[in-house]
Parts: structure tokens; C-alpha cells; sequence
């Protein structure tokens, strides 16, 4: 019997994987360049992490708190059992806890790469994303919150986002615990009590964008069937309790102080409410002593994240202009950033309070806004082709792109067959060059190249007129010793 043909691998990704290309990976470099740019400027320093963790290590702070310890790719070696990050915090709480006797406290740190989450993919969702965070351990001030937020502002106009484009949202999650302790859901001397209808309680407010009033009116009371028929289990309030807890998310006013007042009647009789009032006027009045008024920071009681860590204040920066979604749509671009304080994350290796807060950015998300709208984040430099006319003259062209790099030009040197001139010239379009560098035996023996201008020679076949023509020709011819400079004068136009 012949040997059955050994099966080649498919090329394709895993499910909720997918490749990132040059365009792609040089916008992303860049963006976070000058995000990282104003994370310094405000003293925090850099910090890179493994990819893996324990799972011990990372805990149980999923962003679906009823499924500790599951989300994650996780695999058991020597008994241990290890898994890959799914965010960028609980590595930092290790490291805050690792290295308690040797950090600074205050501790301020910023951490860009990488996560993966074990979750069913699907459209724009994938299993490995990028996240770029900023934190705060040991400051038990709510001043660090303020600061973040005033960080984020400059971070997202820095990578692009122009004022007027954006509000960060801020609430505090000792308010929304005032408010479940008046409606019955929170007994701060058994907060065991009634977690699971806090949670789902929590989870419905997250959702009142999506879902509107109706549908979190439906979570809070019996639950919800959606469009395809899926039910959805509500966390059963009595009418009374459910009315506390929509009159907290129509609690935003025109203005901080009336916000601040509502709430405050909100929580009335709660010590833990009052005392995250107290703390919204705080930051509100150390935002707006740096300039940042309601056109950019907002009190909004709508907001508060679904991770169940969070202790105090939270945030969450949204742009505001409109998209036009799959179905020809037209809504807001929504959500690009957000975080918190958590001050119980560091006390699980310590067993002493630690205070922390940080703010975590989609870099997905912020860069599919910028393209949103028409801002390139990145413009990848110029590319200079050096073409090969001559084989035996390789040491000639690879001089040339030497001199060419040397002098801070970005080069490379055709290396596919150069038997056919015109694959080069495709070649050279394709990797989107802005010039291609000629110089055959003709050339060589008079001591010139050619430089073909690729953008000007598109322009002239696309229709431009003669004057453009005329003013930027596709061609030029110079001494060989002046390449550079004719390069460079160029690529400066």
C-alpha cells in the first residue's frame, strides 16, 4: 500500500487571531510613542511584565466576575498551574507586592503590550489585543485619581483626538454602594449578602447605553429576552429598589455641582455614599484648578465599570463624534479608555491595604477613531528603492543604500531577480516607495544615477496638469556623489 502524502498545514490564523501588516504596526509604534511621551512628562516611568502568570497570581478579577479563573488560556506545568495575562494590572499588583522594599511609594508606572482573553470571538473582537495602561500604587489620595484623568486628557490629544472630541466620565463606586445600601441590595456588615444581584444589578448600569432605560428597567426586575430570543436573568428588585437605582443613573445635571447635589440626596443615611460624594467634589475641583472644565471631564453617575475590583473613583473617556456603524448607521464612536481605583487588588499577596488606581486604553480602539476621523496617526517615512541593473555591481548599489541610511533615509536595495526591470518598478510601487534609484553601465561610466520619482510620476498619470508636471518632474539625473543631497532635497519638497 503507498504511503498516504503527508498533510500540509493550513496558513491561516487561529479563531480570534488575526496579523497585523507594516501600515498598521508603524501607526500603533507611533501612537503610543506619544501617548508614553506625556506618561513621562508626568513622571511615571516604564514597565514591561511576562506574558504569563500564575493563575494564583492573576486571581479572579475577570471582566465576568460569576466565572473566576476562566477567560484565560491557561495550561498546568510541574503543578503549577500558568496562564497568559488577560490585562495589564494583575500583573502590576504582583509586581507592586514582589517589590514592595525596593518601589518607590508613591509608585507611578505605565505598561503597554499585549493581552489575551479566552472568549468567543467575533466581529472586531479578538483573543489578543493591545492595552496601554497607566498607574498609580500607594497614594491613597484621591488627588492621583484626578491626576490620571488629567493624564488621559493629554494622552488622547497627544495621539490625536482634538478637544471637543472627547468627555471623560467620572463617578465613584462608594456613591453607587450608598445608593445599593438605601435601595437593600448592600449590608455593609454582611457585603457576602446579595452579591450575585449586585452583580447583575452592576452589569445592567454598564450596559444603559446599549440597552437603553427599558432594557436596564428589564435586568433590574425579572430579566430580558433580546432580539434573537436569548433570556438574560434579572436580579429580581422589588419596583421600589429599582426606582433607586434608575433615579442614581438620571442623576446627571448640567452642571457638576447640581450632579453632586442629586447624588448626594440619593445616599442620604449612607456613610460609605457621602463619603464618595465627597470625593467626586474633590477631583472635580483639582480637574478644573488645571484647566480642565466640563468640556473635557464630566461627573456622570452612569458610569460604573464592570470589573468587580473597583473600590473608589472611576473613569471612562468617550468620543463623542458620530460613526456610521455596518447597517449605515450614524451613532457615537463610544468608549476608547477606562479604569478606576482599586484598592483591595495588592492586599491579596500582602494582606495589608494598598491603595491603587490606573487607567487602561484600547490601542485598537483609539486607532480605528483616529482613521474614523481621516487622521493618520503615522506616516510611515519616505522609502528609497535602489534598483539592480547590474549583478556584478551589487557592492555598488548596497554602497549607495548605506550612504542613503546613513544620512537618515529610509532604504533597501532590490534583491528579487533584476533580469526584468519592470518587476522592480512594481516591485517598488507596491511596497509604496516614494523613489527608485537607477544607475546602469551608461550612468556608471559618466558618474550619475537616476532618481525616478514615483509619487510625481503617479501624480502625471492620474491627470495632473503641466504646470505640476513641470514644477516636479519624475525624473531627474544627478552626479552620483550628490545622491544624497538630491535625495534629500526630494523627499524635503
Amino acid at each position: 500500500m503507498a504511503d498516504r502524502p503527508t498533510r500540509r498545514p493550513r496558513a491561516e490564523n487561529p479563531k480570534g487571531f488575526r496579523d497585523y501588516f507594516g501600515a498598521e504596526v508603524t501607526e500603533r509604534a507611533a501612537m503610543l510613542g506619544r501617548i508614553a511621551e506625556v506618561y513621562r512628562r508626568h513622571g511615571f516611568d516604564p514597565l514591561e511584565t511576562p506574558a504569563i502568570e500564575t493563575v494564583e497570581a492573576l486571581g479572579k478579577f475577570l471582566p465576568d466576575v460569576d466565572r473566576p479563573n476562566e477567560g484565560v488560556f491557561a495550561w498546568q506545568e510541574e503543578g503549577d498551574w500558568l496562564a497568559l495575562r488577560y490585562d495589564l494590572t494583575a500583573p502590576l499588583a504582583r509586581v507592586a507586592a514582589q517589590y514592595r522594599n525596593d518601589l518607590p511609594s508613591p509608585y507611578r508606572r505605565y505598561a503597554m503590550g499585549p493581552v489575551w482573553r479566552n472568549e468567543k470571538p467575533g466581529p472586531g473582537r479578538f483573543r489578543q489585543f493591545y492595552q496601554c495602561d497607566a498607574d498609580t500604587v500607594g497614594a491613597p489620595s484621591v488627588a492621583a485619581d484626578a491626576e490620571i484623568c488629567a493624564m488621559l486628557a493629554a494622552a488622547l490629544e497627544a495621539a490625536g483626538i482634538a478637544r471637543g472630541d472627547y468627555v471623560i466620565r467620572v463617578n465613584n463606586r462608594k456613591v453607587l454602594n450608598g445608593v445599593l445600601e438605601v435601595a437593600g441590595l448592600l449590608d455593609p456588615a454582611d457585603p457576602a449578602r446579595m452579591a450575585a444581584e449586585r452583580g447583575i444589578v452592576l452589569r445592567a448600569i454598564d450596559k444603559i447605553d446599549r440597552l437603553g432605560e427599558a432594557g436596564v428597567r428589564a435586568l433590574l426586575g425579572p430579566g430580558r429576552r433580546d432580539e434573537s430570543g436569548d433570556f438574560t436573568k434579572g436580579a429580581g428588585l422589588a419596583p421600589e429598589a429599582a426606582e433607586v437605582v434608575m433615579g442614581f443613573m438620571a442623576a446627571k445635571a448640567p452642571s457638576g455641582a447640581e450632579t453632586v447635589a442629586r447624588l448626594r440626596d440619593l445616599v442620604r443615611g449612607s456613610a460609605t455614599g457621602a463619603e464618595g460624594v465627597d470625593e467626586l467634589e474633590t477631583i472635580a475641583a483639582l480637574l478644573d484648578a488645571q484647566g480642565l472644565g466640563a468640556d473635557r471631564v464630566q461627573i456622570d453617575p452612569s458610569v460604573v465599570r464592570g470589573l468587580g475590583y473597583y473600590t473608589g473613583p472611576v473613569y471612562e473617556a468617550e468620543l463623542t463624534f458620530e460613526v456610521t456603524d455596518d447597517k449605515g448607521r450614524r451613532q457615537q464612536f463610544g468608549s476608547v479608555a477606562g479604569g478606576g481605583r482599586y484598592d483591595d487588588l495588592v492586599e491579596r499577596f500582602t494582606g495589608q491595604k494598598v491603595p491603587a488606581t490606573g487607567v487602561s486604553i484600547g490601542v485598537d480602539r483609539l486607532l480605528a477613531a483616529l482613521r474614523a476621523r481621516g487622521a493618520r496617526p503615522a506616516e510611515a517615512e519616505p522609502l528609497v528603492v535602489v534598483t539592480v541593473m547590474d549583478r556584478e555591481r551589487m557592492a555598488d548599489y548596497m554602497k549607495m543604500a548605506a550612504e542613503l541610511r546613513a544620512a537618515g533615509l529610509r532604504a533597501e536595495v532590490y534583491l528579487g531577480n533584476p533580469k526584468n526591470f519592470g518587476n522592480q518598478m512594481k516591485y517598488a510601487d507596491r511596497r509604496g516607495a516614494a523613489l527608485a534609484i537607477i544607475e546602469g553601465s551608461d550612468e556608471a561610466a559618466r558618474g550619475v544615477v537616476q532618481i525616478k520619482d514615483l509619487a510625481a510620476g503617479a501624480a502625471i498619470a492620474a491627470g495632473a496638469s503641466l504646470e505640476d508636471w513641470k514644477a516636479r518632474p519624475a525624473q531627474v539625473e544627478a552626479a552620483r556623489d550628490d545622491l544624497v543631497a538630491t535625495v534629500s532635497r526630494i523627499l524635503g519638497r
